[in-house]
């Protein structure tokens, strides 16, 4: 018998043992990446998801040096997600409007369910982001899977087109971060091929009487100028932007984080 496992450990390649921020853990025929923090207790810790732009790769976001610090520094694993083809295929995508999401819904299920199986991740300190194309993929799970994250912090992006005209019934905490000047995902959208990306106010309207969101108060901080609301229920829907274009900066996680944690959603 032992020989039996030994010939096996031979045949299956070493890279199917292996999961980390430099190799693949599977999940069926889908993928994705995660970094730990460099010191840990025996407790379970909170995590970040990201979700990389147009044709990015969870490789390419485990390449960012300062983000992984960052995670690490803030005693957080960092889950690098991979889209199914070269874009997120979600509903009205360029590159296959006809699909309905759910390729990457029932994906960030698995990714969550392995996650959690695998590492000593608790499940709700989980906060779900994304840049550009990322940040459209953050929208759709917004709407499809506000149970799945603690909080959502999208940005630079929206829903293709316009929101969705139904979405699941509870309301997620979500932190919308977008610059005034973005030319690549404009705030009121533009034309991409046969399709339009959607309009920033629009998604955030849905969902702001979706969830029956409260009075405005605006505050700056952290180089942001955020509009902020609650609901009865306690969740929150901020409302972010900077001086700025299509651009990524860590302290709009690090924002995103401490507000989620401020208002006791992780």
């Amino acid at each position: 018998m032992r020989r039996l496992i030994l010939l096996c450990s031979l045949l299956v390649p070493a890279s199917a043992f292996a999961c980390g921020p430099n190799t693949d853990c599977v999940i069926g025929d889908r993928t994705y990446r995660i970094a730990l923090p460099e010191t840990q207790n025996d407790e379970p810790i909170g995590a970040i998801v990201f979700a990389h732009g147009y044709r990015g790769s969870a490789q390419g976001t485990m390449r960012n040096k300062n983000l992984r610090e960052m995670a690490s520094d803030m005693g957080l694993a960092l889950i690098a997600v991979k889209s199914y083809a070269e874009d997120w295929r979600i509903p009205n995508v360029p590159a296959d409007p006809g699909t309905d999401g759910h390729i990457e819904y029932d994906y960030f299920d698995a990714v969550i369910t392995d996650a959690t199986t695998r590492f000593a991740i608790d499940a709700d300190r989980i906060m779900m982001t994304g840049f550009s194309a990322g940040g459209m993929m953050v929208w759709e799970l917004i709407c499809n899977r506000p149970d799945l994250f603690a909080g959502f912090a999208p940005i630079a992006g929206t829903f293709w087109l316009s929101p969705p005209a139904t979405c699941a019934e509870s309301i997620a905490s979500v932190i919308h971060i977008h610059g005034t000047e973005d030319k690549i995902v404009p705030l009121t959208g533009r034309p991409i091929g046969p399709t339009h990306q959607g309009n920033v106010f629009e998604a955030l309207e849905m969902h702001r009487a979706k969830g029956d969101f409260g009075p405005v108060q605006t505050i700056e901080t952290s180089g942001l100028k955020c509009d902020r609301q609650s609901n009865a229920s306690g969740a929150i829907l901020d409302f972010c932007t900077f001086a700025g274009g299509h651009a990524f900066k860590l302290d709009f996680l690090r924002y995103a984080w401490s507000r989620l944690e401020e208002v006791g959603q992780l």
